[in-house]
Formats: structure tokens, sequence, C-alpha cells
């Protein structure tokens, strides 16, 4: 590679940080890693100093010609000659040390880059590359087939040590959660199988606004009109079905007063981007905005016609685009200081990369105004959670891990302060174990025990994680207990709490549990010594919370009732007659079985 004249951009603190980070994670790893950079924040700068220092040659891989173009074109920035591998750049050169390269053309002639030369893989929005799946029949993790694994798995043929790094504004999938397994701030973000095993560092985007490296984003949720996709709900693989929404927004009346409105709070803004639910919905929408002064880009818009269409706008010939899911990642026009969206976003990540849209610094932009007309629930700062949310109520709660001190972030509930109940299954701090790795806190908030070992395993579980036993399944116990003649099942609707007296007269806490038919079946509980109350603790309480790792032990039964909030049911209770009486022997909590789960109830 030949040097020229040219000033090479300088890297700002956090980029720098960036590379080295990469760096010293690939000195010492083989592990495939992730870098987290919010949207309009360089992250081509950092691949062009990666790519510049690079032993060995190097691919860099993105899905859409617009990102392949942009990379190289920061590389070249430094004085530097790359090739260029896009059918849709009109390029395939692959000779170079540096290639920048388009995932579709490189699979086509992948016979092309198995010269064994290649030491570091590059994957722009790297969220894309496809999950880890579990194979059930060996236990044994394996690669979704996908683009970009075909490529990765072509190129360790050649070389098996070859560095495979991902950077992505959004590191997460829809409904599936984080795309890496470990945090270098000492946590776990995503499932133990992901192809990504490290993200290695990131630069949050609320730091980026405030330093001044981002334009402020300053959202107002419309309330003069806006759609109501409440009722929706997203198909398989979490996108939402066209048909669903032209529903709500085929000639909808709040169309055309939601257009007035944007043209009105964009009187003095400079470029204007609006995000409509479906085609026949932004045809409608470019109907109630000045023509000469708005467009239209699609899915189906041909290629030539969207460069003039998207040029003309970055040249602020036109101040409205309209576009219908293409121009959510891959494009920039620093320009733009409104963003409108008309859509329901599926996730945060994908609300993230519309909004980022509109938040690259430019002169005259003071901030970028984002106008929501269909209520989503997103907070542009806050990170995606490792699960889908339990329901509209929920909302991110900070759940310490009594074993570790972790601050785990689950869907969870509060009341005032005080968190009454979230979803989190296990901790997710890392521990240093015997031999000094990091590895996953083993305390587990919710759990199923393996009758054969004693050990705590997630509520999914099929085997021991320990000793390797089948686990019992739910519908297995419930089928026996209801062939038994002196065994009652209770599908379990409410349950009461109630201050009894035994034979004695002595206090006691009376636990009714009640399903749909009035059937019941009733347990009582001393709360008199320490060593009764730590056994109502292990036996009875641990499971009910609502919110469990909380060191929330009462001492009292007036306590329990008074904080039955804190409290949920079971979803199936097992009782066994013993002599004239019903002893409850099982109760199933988290039950995903076949039978149906009742319909949940106050019966406090």
């Amino acid at each position: 590679m030949s040097a020229s004249l040219t000033t090479p951009p300088q890297l700002r603190p956090y980029q720098k940080e960036a590379v080295e980070r990469v760096v010293g994670h690939f000195r010492r790893s083989h592990d495939p890693a992730v870098v987290v950079l919010p949207t309009g924040s360089g992250k081509s700068l950092v691949i062009a100093e990666l790519a510049r220092i690079a032993r060995g040659r190097v691919l860099v891989l993105a899905h859409v010609r617009e990102l392949v173009a942009q990379n190289h074109a920061k590389y070249e920035a430094y004085g530097l000659r790359a090739d260029i591998f896009s059918a849709g750049l009109g390029r395939r050169d692959s000779q170079r040390q540096v290639v920048f390269g388009s995932v579709q053309s490189v699979i086509n002639a992948l016979d092309e880059f198995d010269d064994g030369q290649f030491t570091l893989l590059v994957i722009d929005e790297c969220h894309r590359v496809a999950p880890m799946v579990d194979d059930r029949a060996d236990g044994k993790r394996r690669q979704s087939p996908g683009s970009y694994q075909r490529v990765i798995d072509h190129l360790r043929a050649s070389r098996s040590d070859i560095k495979v790094l991902g950077l992505t504004a959004t590191p997460y999938r829809l409904g599936q959660g984080f795309i890496y397994y470990r945090h270098y701030h000492g946590m776990v973000r995503g499932p133990e199988t992901s192809f990504f095993r490290d993200c290695v560092f990131e630069q949050p985007l609320r730091v980026m606004v405030r330093q001044g490296y981002l334009a402020e984003p300053r959202r107002i949720d419309a309330a003069i009109a806006r759609y109501d996709f409440s009722q929706l709900s997203p198909r398989i693989g979490g996108q939402y079905a066209e048909s669903d929404l032209n529903r709500v927004v085929s000639g909808n009346r709040a169309t055309p007063v939601i257009i007035e409105d944007v043209m009105a709070q964009g009187h003095d803004r400079q470029g204007v981007m609006i995000f409509a639910a479906t085609v026949a919905h932004a045809e409608e929408i470019m109907g109630y905005l000045p023509e000469a002064q708005a467009a239209l880009v699609t899915g189906t818009t041909p290629g030539r016609e969207r460069e003039r269409l998207i040029e003309a706008f970055k040249n602020r010939e036109l101040k409205y685009l309209v576009n219908v899911a293409v121009l959510t990642t891959g494009f920039d026009a620093p320009h733009v200081d409104l963003i409108a969206i008309l859509r329901p976003t599926e996730s945060v990540g994908l609300y993230q990369q519309i909004v980022g849209r509109g938040l690259r610094l430019s002169p005259g932009k003071r901030d970028c105004l984002v106008l929501d007309y269909a209520g989503n629930p997103w907070d542009l700062f806050g990170p995606e959670i490792d699960a889908p949310r339990p329901d509209s109520d929920s909302e991110p709660v900070q759940v310490e891990c009594p074993e570790c001190g972790f601050a785990n972030i689950f869907w969870g509930k509060r009341d005032g302060e005080l968190v009454i109940e979230h979803f989190g299954r296990r901790c997710q701090g890392l521990v240093d174990n015997e031999r000094g790795e990091q590895v996953q806190c083993d305390f587990r908030f919710r759990y199923k025990v393996c009758e054969q070992c004693g050990a705590q395993n997630d509520i999914a579980a099929r085997r021991c994680h320990h000793c390797q036993e089948q686990l019992i399944d739910a519908d297995d116990k419930l089928r026996d207990a209801l062939k038994l003649k002196d065994a009652r099942v209770l599908r379990v609707s409410g349950m009461m709490l109630e201050e009894s007296v035994n034979g004695r007269g002595l206090a006691r806490l009376k636990v009714t549990y009640v399903d749909e038919d009035g059937a019941t079946l009733s347990e009582w509980y001393a709360l008199e010594t320490p060593a009764q109350r730590r056994a109502f603790y292990h036996a009875w309480l641990k499971p009910h919370l609502r919110a469990p790792g909380s060191d929330w032990q009462p001492a009292t039964i007036d306590e329990v009732i008074a904080s039955r909030e804190r409290l949920r049911h079971p979803d199936f209770v097992v009782g066994r007659k013993v002599g004239r009486y019903w002893q409850v022997r099982e109760r199933l909590f988290d039950y995903e079985g076949r039978y149906r789960r009742a319909d949940s109830a106050d019966g406090s």
C-alpha cells in the first residue's frame, strides 16, 4: 500500500478506545467480538483504522451498497487504496489487502476469497448475523444457515484463526434480545449460545449527545391525532403484517391532520423524514404533501430513481422524504432535523435506527425533533432486554442479585420505588471461577429443581445442567396426578390469604387456592419463631414472590396479608388426601404446557 499526502482523519477519543479494545481482545482471544457505536458516531472511521493497522488481509462486509461505499470512502481518506466487491456498485475487485464487499456479492464468488491470507473479517450492521440455534438431538451449538455464516465458514476453512468483528448501533435482534454473550462491564447480556462472544466496547447514545457529538433528540408524542396500533400483534419473526397495518391506516381520518401537523412543526426545519406503515399509507401521505417538495422511496423504487430522489433530498431540493422500511440503515443525510414516525416499531433497535437518521450534526442544526404518531413505547436511550416484554404495563427495573450483588435489568413492575414484580430468571452478572475465568453467576431467581440431584435449572430446561437427568415435565406431573383417585388437581384462578387459628388456638396463616369452579385446597403456616419463619420463607414465600430474590422476609401474618400484592399464585396445585384432609403436595409455577392456564383473578 502507498500513502499519499492526504491528511488522515483524526479519531475521536471513544473511537481510539474502541480500536484499542478490539486489538487487546484479539491479542488474547479468537472469539468473535462486537463494538457498539450509535448511528452517526463514525463506525466507518473505526473500521478504517482497524483495517489500516491489521496484519494480513481484511474483508469488510455490509448488507447494502451504500454502507460498502461509505466504509470504502473513509478508508481511502487515509490516502490508502482498497478494493470494492459489490455488484450493486459495479465493481468486483478483490486483489488488494483490504476489500470492502456486499455480503451477497461475496457469497456468489466465494472462490475469490480462499487464499488463506484473510486475518480479519469485519461485519457492519452485525445484528443481521443469524443467531446460534440449539440442536436438541445432540445438544450441540450450531449456526442457523445464513449469508454471513457461509462467508465465515468459507474463510475459516482456509484460516481457522481468522478474527471476526461486528459493529452495530443496535446489538439486538427482534424478539431475541442481545446478539452477544458477555459485556466488558461484567455482565451477561445474551444467551450463552450467541455467535458473538464479547462486546468489547460500547459508546452510549446519551453520552454522545451530552458530549456534543450528536444532535439532541427532542421527542414529542403527538396529542392532536394518532394511530391506534395497540390491538395488532406481530407475526412470527416479530414483524407486523402489511394487511394488519393497512386496516389501521387505510383511509384513517387522522392522516391528513397528522401531515398538516408535520408540515406545521417542520416549517422552520431543514429536512423532514416520514416513516410510513405501508406502501399504500405512504402513497396517501404523499397526496397531502406539497408535490414539488416531497418524494417517496419504497423497496420497489428502481435503483437509479431511488438514487436520484435521495440525492435531491440530500441537496435540499426536496424537503420531505417519505419511506417504507428502506432508509433505516445505510442512509446519511446530516441535515435531517425532523423525524415523523407514523408506524409501529417492533423493537427499540428499529426505533433507534429510525431516530438515528436525524442525529448527525450539520451546520445550523440545533436539534432533531421526533414526532411519534403511533404511540411507540420505546425509550431512545434505553437498551433492549433479553426477553420479550411480558405485557404493556412492564418496564425495565433494576434487581440486585443477592449472591453477587450485580444490578440486573429485567422487565418488571413498580409500586413507587418498590419493585413488586420482575420476570428475570438468572443473574446476568459475571464472576470469576476458581481458574480466574469470568463466568455467569449461578444465582437463579426462578428455577426448576432436579429431583435427582437437587440442582436448580432454568424453568424451560429439559435436562438437568448438573447431572444431565431428564427433568420431569409439568404435564407429566399433572397427567399422573389426574389418574389418582386420592389426588385433587386445581387450575388456580385465585389465592386467598387470611389469619386462622389451629386446634390449640394458635395463629396461623391460611392460604387457600381456588379454581374456576370454586373448588379449593388450603395449607397453613406458623410464623411465631425464627425457625418457623425461615421454613415458611424457603417452603412457601420464595416461589410465591412476584419479585424473587428480594430480601423481604415478613415476620408476622399481618405483614404477609398487608403486602399480598407482592405475591403470585401457582398455575396449578396438586393435593393428596391424607386421612380426612387434603394436603398440598405440589405447586406448579411458570406453566407453559398443553393444559390450559386459568384466567388470572385476584382472590385476595
